[in-house]
């Protein structure tokens, strides 16, 4: 069992907090602050509950069923968790929309990976999804922390509440799903893999509730989640990343969308939000060169990679081979898929090859990041 290693995974990224915290007005710098606080403390607890958890993991995760279980809880603006019990599943929806948007997302998310790829829940054990909204007061985020979610309703000024974007949601949960499977190492290329994954699967599970194809999607992440006097669109874009927003308090979107690019710094666990749009890219090119609907085809080539392929120590360049390799093995060698594959990793700097295995990295993307933390 690998989700004990895992660490809490917030939506927002720390460099968004830090622009922030030096940026906004007070009252936004101390709220980037407090959830930076909070966010290292949750962080903490967790490492601190490794063994038990390690020893006692069937006890902690939640109650399995035979199908889609969801349960919905209110923290009531504190930060004890799970909360109050307010909605079961199967229940009517409640006055309470941040309860009904946390049900219906989680919800979204599961069909997804039932419908789809067969996978039964986050651990293709039945695991019930338990999410708990209202954390806290004003809390700028929302996250995975390893047996489940937890929404912030936001400050109003900066973000809404997380709830909003359904994509965030499948995004969140597909931590859990990561962390079941090839438990990616967070930091460095493994960790930028890590979000992708996410990325990838929230933005599936928002295209699969709204029956977009690959065309018509937006490839945002996080749409609506940025309140109204914020310039820009969303947290992410897989489409075109790092013009997602231009912000004078959130700073400028810096994700980049080739290897060219790619961020060499020792924060964010080694860039693992930033350097995400280089995969993110890829697949957003993949999907649409292949057409319809992109849960289909380049979805099941990510699912299978995640599911059977990654290693925890798997960087881009491994990816790329094994996403090559598992195109070859659904759709045939030199298939019309495998031929996107290739040209939408090429298309963003890396070549594919289907040799697989763990590769060196390309040059320049860790050599002066070891010299920079004396590691070389």
């Amino acid at each position: 069992m690998h989700h004990h290693r895992n660490p809490i995974h917030c939506i927002l990224p720390p460099h968004m907090l830090k622009q922030i915290a030096a940026n906004g007005s007070e009252t936004q710098k101390q709220m980037a602050v407090d959830t930076i606080n909070s966010t290292t403390q949750l962080r903490a607890d967790r490492l601190k509950m490794t063994e038990y958890r390690a020893a006692f993991a069937a006890q902690i995760i939640q109650s399995v069923s035979g199908g889609k279980e969801r349960i919905v809880y209110d923290a009531q603006n504190g930060s004890s968790l799970p909360g109050t019990v307010i909605r079961k599943e199967g229940e009517p929806p409640v006055a309470d929309v941040a309860v009904n948007e946390a049900y219906d997302g989680s919800g979204a998310t599961y069909d997804l990976y039932k419908n789809i790829y067969n996978r039964n829940s986050i651990d293709n054990n039945g695991l019930r999804l338990d999410s708990t909204v209202h954390y806290q007061r004003n809390y700028d985020n929302a996250f995975w922390d390893g047996k489940q979610m937890v929404y912030g309703d936001g400050d109003g000024d900066l973000f809404n509440r997380f709830t909003i974007a359904i994509d965030v949601m499948g995004h969140e949960l597909t931590h859990g799903v990561t962390q079941y499977e090839a438990s990616l190492n967070y930091s460095q290329q493994p960790g930028a893999l890590n979000e992708s994954m996410s990325d990838v699967f929230g933005s599936l599970v928002k295209q699969y509730s709204l029956n977009q194809t690959a065309t018509d999607a937006d490839w945002l992440i996080g749409a609506g989640l940025l309140a109204a006097g914020v310039n820009g669109v969303a947290l992410r874009s897989m489409k075109a990343p790092g013009t997602a927003y231009n912000d004078p308090v959130l700073g400028k979107d810096p994700q980049p969308a080739h290897m060219k690019d790619y961020v060499n710094t020792i924060s964010d666990n080694g860039g693992v939000h930033i350097n995400s749009g280089i995969p993110n890219h890829a697949f957003y090119l993949i999907a649409t060169q292949m057409g319809g609907n992109a849960w289909d085809k380049a979805g099941q080539i990510w699912y299978v990679t995640l599911r059977d392929k990654l290693k925890a120590t798997s960087n881009f360049q491994d990816c790329a081979n094994l996403t090559y390799q598992t195109a070859a093995d659904i759709f045939g060698a030199g298939s019309l898929e495998q031929q996107a594959v290739q040209k939408g990793w090429a298309d963003v700097g890396l070549d594919a090859t289907g040799s697989g295995g763990n590769t060196p990295p390309p040059p320049g993307c860790f050599g002066s990041l070891l010299k920079l933390i004396g590691a070389a």
